[in-house]
């Protein structure tokens, strides 16, 4: 049986990202900056360079992610104490708030997700698209 992976794994993605679009439009967050903010969770006081490494982003989109979540209020961008050339990224109260809000939303997206799939099912997928970030690394990692 022949699938159009490509198409069908690029058409899913713009729907997903339109649908979370739409929902933090209405006073969430983005994607992206939930992404960021569970990194946070974890690792308050992060490196902006550890905050892009966990989230697959060049240092232009960490940049403009922090700037963006900075301006919403989410986050302090602060400079190290050790070396000032490099910036912390800490959370803030209004950021942790959005953050477990965004963690119920996760909750409720991920169950619509995997609605009528088994759970052997959602692994192979899961596999899958874990595969991807190691058969198709960065142009950084090496191996463009």
């Amino acid at each position: 049986m022949k699938h159009r992976l490509v198409y069908l794994l690029n058409v899913g993605q713009r729907r997903l990202q339109r649908w979370s679009q739409t929902r933090a439009a209405g006073g969430g967050v983005t994607a992206a900056q939930a992404g960021l903010l569970f990194f946070l969770g974890d690792r308050n006081g992060a490196l902006m360079s550890e905050a892009a490494a966990a989230l697959d982003l060049g240092a232009p989109g960490m940049s403009g992610l922090a700037d963006r979540t900075e301006k919403a209020g989410l986050i302090e961008r602060r400079a190290d104490e050790t070396d000032g050339r490099v910036s912390r990224l800490w959370l803030t109260e209004a950021g942790r708030i959005a953050r477990q809000k965004s963690k119920l939303r996760m909750k409720d997206l991920n169950a619509r997700l995997t609605e009528g799939f088994t759970q052997a099912e959602i692994d192979v997928v899961a596999r899958w698209l874990t595969s991807l970030q190691t058969r198709f690394p960065l142009a950084e990692d090496g191996d463009a």
